[in-house]
């Protein structure tokens, strides 16, 4: 009598963005430069076409990417001729944990219109955190709270897809919570989400 081939396990494999106007200006001064949803500098696009090179063998079958402006122009830069042809899924539970100018985003009718090859009519025409007062800085700072349900509730969900090879085009901080890891623009980690995140510096 045969036994019962268990599932194949999923690869997950997290991919930070390329670096932004943001992470350039931050880098250099310090200080936040007020970059609302920062683009990819011309660094950042350099990044993302070696990742291209990088992630063309892997059959994904689906990539889930945060609807960050920088994190579109990653996917579209390394997923738009890949060889699998995966789904591409805009999801908002992994959006960057909101702090810093760069992490409001701009409504998805904007979106439609900037990036007409992503679906987005299902996402909320203001996806960010915008409750309550802004703050001094002029920009709403999510509660941590709400962020740790938020990493808790992506690792759930992508517990439950049914693809077994998924990439997750995401945020530095965010990726932090659910890996362990700080990773670098355009790095990818594959993760084990039966494993729990053991934080670490970079390397």
């Amino acid at each position: 009598m045969s036994r019962p081939v268990p599932p194949a396990a999923t690869r997950i494999v997290c991919i930070r963005h390329g670096e932004s106007t943001f992470n350039a200006h931050h880098e250099a001064t310090g200080r936040d430069p007020g970059h609302i949803d920062a683009r990819l500098s011309e660094r950042g696009h350099a990044q993302v076409a070696a990742a291209r090179k990088a992630l063309r063998e892997i059959p994904f079958e689906l990539v889930v990417t945060s609807p960050l402006t920088r994190a579109l122009q990653t996917t579209a830069g390394i997923f738009s001729d890949h060889p699998a042809q995966p789904a591409v899924l805009v999801e908002v539970l992994h959006r960057e944990c909101q702090e810093s100018s760069c992490d409001i985003g701009r409504a998805a009718s904007v979106l439609a219109r900037e990036f007409p090859s992503f679906r987005v009519d299902h996402l909320p025409e203001t996806w960010w955190y915008a409750e309550g007062e802004a703050g001094p800085e002029g920009w709403h700072v999510e509660p941590r709270t709400l962020f740790d349900r938020r990493v808790a509730g992506f690792r759930d969900w992508l517990r439950a897809r049914p693809e077994r090879t998924i990439a997750v085009v995401g945020h530095c901080t965010f990726f932090y919570h659910l890996t362990g890891r700080w990773l670098a623009n355009c790095e990818a980690l594959d993760i084990d989400l039966a494993e729990e995140p053991r934080p670490r510096a970079y390397g």
